[in-house]
Parts: C-alpha cells; sequence; structure tokens
C-alpha cells in the first residue's frame, strides 16, 4: 500500500520543472476551436486564460493562472478561473496533477501521454515516458476485464537535491 506524498514544506513554493516531455506549443488559432469544443461561448476570459496555461510553466496552480490572468484582466475571478480548469479537466484538455493536500496542478494535455515523478520536499516534477509500463498498466487492466481509456500515473519521492 503506498503511502500519501507528504505536503510540501509551509513556505517552500515548488520549483519549475526541470525535465518535460518535449510537446508541440499549442497555437493561439487554436484556443476558440478548444472552448466551442467543451460546448461553451468563447470569451476574452476564457481566451486568456488558455493563454496564461499556454505560455511559460508547465504545471501551474490555479493561483498561479489566476494571478497573471487577473494582472492583465482585472475584472476576472478566481472562480473563473478554476470553473474554466476544471472544465477543460473533464474534457481532457487539460491534465490535473494532484499532490497530497496541495492544490492541483495543470498542465494543456500533450498529445503525448507521459507520466510524472514528483518531490515530496521541494516539489519539482519530472515528466517521463516508459512504453514497459504502459504495457504493464494494459496487461492489469486486461486480466482484471478492464480496457483502459485513460489513466494518470504520479510517483511521489525525494528528488536527488533534497536527499
Amino acid at each position: 500500500m503506498s503511502q500519501a506524498p507528504r505536503p510540501l514544506a509551509k513556505g517552500v513554493k515548488p520549483v519549475v520543472p526541470e525535465k518535460l516531455i518535449s510537446r508541440e506549443p499549442v497555437k493561439k488559432q487554436n484556443f476558440r476551436r478548444m472552448i466551442r469544443e467543451m460546448g461553451l461561448k468563447v470569451t476574452q476570459q476564457r481566451l486568456a486564460i488558455l493563454e496564461a496555461l499556454s505560455g511559460g510553466q508547465a504545471h501551474v496552480t490555479a493561483q498561479e493562472v489566476f494571478e497573471e490572468v487577473h494582472s492583465k484582466y482585472p475584472e476576472i475571478g478566481f472562480a473563473t478561473v478554476y470553473r474554466f480548469l476544471r472544465k477543460m479537466a473533464e474534457s481532457e484538455l487539460v491534465t490535473e496533477v494532484r499532490m497530497g493536500g496541495l492544490p492541483a496542478r495543470y498542465e494543456l494535455t500533450p498529445r503525448r501521454h507521459h507520466d510524472h515523478l514528483t518531490c515530496t520536499s521541494c516539489g519539482l516534477i519530472v515528466e517521463f515516458e516508459k512504453q514497459e509500463i504502459e504495457k504493464l498498466q494494459e496487461e492489469v487492466a486486461k486480466n482484471n476485464g478492464f480496457v483502459l481509456t485513460s489513466h494518470v500515473l504520479e510517483l511521489y519521492g525525494l528528488c536527488s537535491r533534497c536527499r
């Protein structure tokens, strides 16, 4: 039985990921299509949230997205940002990464699947791909009568700097 990851030490801000799987940037001209695919009306607020998600850090909290968007559009509230992130997660346009009792981190869902290693001390997130793990997951699902439709694998531990 795995143990729940411990939260970061008080006042410790997660570090920027050092290892990211290469991904194609989401083009601004696709933002409108993404919003429409969710069955939503295209608004400046939603476009601003997508722009904030597509630039800079790969794994961001709703608060970080809010702060960036709010600095440009003060009329946008935190609830608007959070609801839109949740809707995008439900639509699988955004992947939600959770770490213990800390706020969820979000990333625009890349075309290539990857998994995460997260340091429970400093918050470093490392993305990785391992085909053998993917095959094992399929095998476990099949042996239990499941057909996988999606999954998120998050591994927790201490990075080399924090050990």
